[in-house]
């Protein structure tokens, strides 16, 4: 986006650094309180539709006049919509599948727009693996589309592609890099805050529109629909991607402390464990880990204070009840994985669809309703071997790439996105972490990390 002014990107450069630019607010707000009355009105099937389109119109406005503002929308109308379409669905009747939940694809795919503009140098611009990636699932859509529908196809497709695009579009602004950087900083300070306050607020009280879409859904993976029963997932819409979330977000909190630091990390590590998703709690461990390793020796001294520090705030409020109990017996049964039945449940899983799937040529091709709780097994069976070649060469590549740089070391926000894209990829094995809001995180914090490589790599001057 080389035409936008820098007057205007700096202006835009997080939703909470003030109502400024007026009218990029104007359209924020109109949105956001248009919604809500419906909402609290019982439109529910107004705003099915309302909702994403008016969405879709306030990202066209921001991505064309104030890019920065529009990232931080973009990552805002993914942490929130879910708890929108629970709350329209309780005041105006549960609708499946819910139109209102196509707004974040929406305001993402805006950025389809800098992929077709950078078609022609994408070479140069070193942005031609993420073009790769974007052809595997290409073509798994297109099986989808001969084997099933393409309604089918395009529905479920939007989850493989939406990541690809906003890691793209954050890679290819590289020049913005210190704009995007305080923008998902600030972002993400408010997130843990906010979602991991109404995670602890959710897990006390289950409030109604929450149990009841946990009822009509039959999600029994999230818990039972009584206080103190849930998983906590927050505003989102399951445990496993809220705590894809808090993970990146708390990993940024380490390098990143703030006035309401310790407050968001207090609230933010207590739902994060009340998400009872252990494989992510080990993901933290890989993105501290590669902290620990590849941070300088200054910055290594203070995460290790601020680590300190947050224990200190939030190991108390996980030895006291009610939150001890639950959280207690899920870090026990990490240490006899024999008696758990989730992992029983998905070495299962893996017994009876890894032969099936490393002999799957051309793939079952992209179609709603097949959800496997593997991204390997997903990316097999629905984009074969061919389209796995490209993606999976795609991303690889990219992964490479970013763990290699030598670029980012005194920069401790890149250091931070390259050991939270480590740890989102380390979760291939335990769910579809490359698709939807944790692909938005695994694509986006590779696309940024990648961004400040070449940001502190090059002259200002070159392209």
């Amino acid at each position: 986006m080389d035409t936008h002014l820098t007057a205007n990107k700096r202006a835009g450069n997080s939703l909470f650094s003030g109502l400024q630019p007026a009218n990029a607010w104007l359209a924020i707000l109109g949105f956001a309180v248009i919604s809500g009355v419906c909402a609290w009105a019982g439109l529910g099937k107004v705003l099915n539709f309302a909702f994403p389109g008016g969405a879709f119109l306030v990202g066209l406005i921001l991505y064309f006049r104030y890019p920065i503002l529009y990232m931080g929308f973009c990552w805002w109308i993914w942490f929130l919509t879910p708890l929108v379409r629970r709350y329209a669905d309780f005041r105006s009747g549960f609708t499946e599948p819910s139109p209102i939940l196509l707004a974040p694809y929406f305001v993402t795919l805006i950025s389809l727009i800098t992929v077709l503009r950078s078609l022609p140098s994408a070479k140069r611009r070193g942005s031609w693996p993420f073009l790769l990636s974007l052809v595997g699932v290409l073509y798994g859509f297109l099986v989808g589309v001969i084997k099933t529908s393409p309604v089918s196809a395009s529905i479920r497709s939007l989850e493989w592609f939406a990541p690809i695009i906003l890691g793209h579009h954050l890679f290819i602004n590289w020049r913005d890099y210190p704009e995007q950087r305080q923008n998902i900083q600030t972002v993400f300070l408010w997130c843990v805050l906010i979602t991991g306050s109404y995670g602890v607020y959710q897990y006390l009280v289950a409030p109604e529109w929450d149990t009841s879409w946990l009822i009509n859904t039959e999600l029994g993976s999230a818990g039972k629909p009584e206080p103190q029963g849930l998983r906590v997932w927050s505003t989102m819409h399951g445990p496993g991607v809220f705590a894809s979330v808090m993970m990146a977000g708390l990993l940024l909190l380490l390098t990143n402390v703030k006035t309401l630091g310790l407050p968001a990390m207090a609230v933010g590590y207590l739902s994060f464990l009340l998400s009872l998703v252990r494989s992510l709690w080990l993901g933290w461990l890989v993105g501290l880990l590669n902290l620990v390793v590849f941070l300088k020796p200054k910055f290594q001294v203070r995460l290790v204070v601020i680590v300190a520090v947050a224990a200190l705030c939030v190991v108390p409020l996980t030895l006291v009840e009610p939150f001890s109990e639950v959280i207690s017996g899920r870090l026990d049964s990490l240490s006899n994985l024999e008696g758990d039945t989730s992992s029983a449940d998905r070495q299962a899983t893996y017994q009876a669809l890894l032969g099936p799937a490393l002999t799957n040529v051309i793939g079952d091709g992209i179609k709603s309703g097949e959800i496997y709780d593997s991204a390997v097994l997903e990316t097999l069976i629905s984009l074969g071997w061919i389209g796995t070649t490209f993606y999976v060469s795609g991303l690889l590549l990219l992964l490479l790439r970013l763990v290699g740089s030598a670029q980012i070391g005194g920069d401790s926000f890149a250091s931070t996105a390259r050991a939270i894209t480590i740890a989102m990829f380390s979760q291939v094995l335990f769910g579809s972490s490359m698709l939807g809001l944790p692909g938005m995180i695994l694509w986006g914090f590779m696309g940024i990390g990648l961004a400040a490589q070449k940001f502190h790599g090059r002259p200002t001057s070159s392209t």
